[in-house]
């Protein structure tokens, strides 16, 4: 467990800091974080999920136009052999697409050795979630993946950023968000809408 230093980013010792490496919470990453199935997709050996390689098959599109283009993926189009059909994938909600990131890395914010191509890392390059903004509809949870630790901000649904597909997977379907006292504080539903 390391902890850093913002925002230089160098390694620091982890007591009294506050971050995951002195509560030591989390799961430990599994080695390889990632296997490469070699079909055009790999998967997160952490959560269960697959993600395409590609990182930029779609290039830039609108909310509705990116929610189409990762619903009707199939085998045989941005270098997928995976024998998969329309409906298998789909836009990862915003704890997914965070869930690749890497607070020890920039440009891209990934895990060194990662196996995809073409991810966007430098401003202002985000990804789409599937997740829409509360507070404005219009408006849905975009991640980037140049800095580290995948920054959220939100983007105007008619807007236009990266597609970055997501299928299968594991992840939990409930998170439970404490003050630094542990005491819970909310509890959200993967498929809830993100305040």
């Amino acid at each position: 467990t390391t902890c850093y230093d913002y925002p230089a980013g160098s390694a620091i010792a982890c007591p009294g800091t506050g971050q995951d490496g002195d509560w030591l919470a989390g799961v430990p990453w599994p080695s390889p974080r990632f296997t490469d199935n070699s079909n055009g997709t790999a998967t997160d050996n952490l959560t269960g999920l697959i993600w395409l390689k590609n990182a930029d098959c779609f290039s830039v599109q609108t909310w509705a136009n990116a929610l189409n283009s990762a619903n009707t993926l199939n085998s045989g189009e941005c270098g997928l052999s995976d024998s998969s059909v329309e409906g298998d994938w789909r836009l990862p909600n915003t704890i997914e697409l965070r869930s690749i990131s890497d607070y020890s890395q920039a440009y891209p914010g990934l895990p060194s050795g990662h196996p995809f191509t073409n991810v966007q890392s430098s401003f202002p390059s985000f990804y789409w979630s599937s997740s829409t903004y509360a507070a404005n509809p219009g408006s849905a949870f975009i991640v980037n993946h140049w800095e580290a630790g995948g920054d959220v901000g939100v983007g105007v649904k008619t807007g236009s950023h990266y597609v970055w597909p997501v299928r299968g997977g594991h992840t939990p379907n409930a998170f439970t968000f404490t003050d630094v006292t542990g005491v819970p504080l909310s509890t959200v539903q993967t498929s809830d809408t993100i305040t």
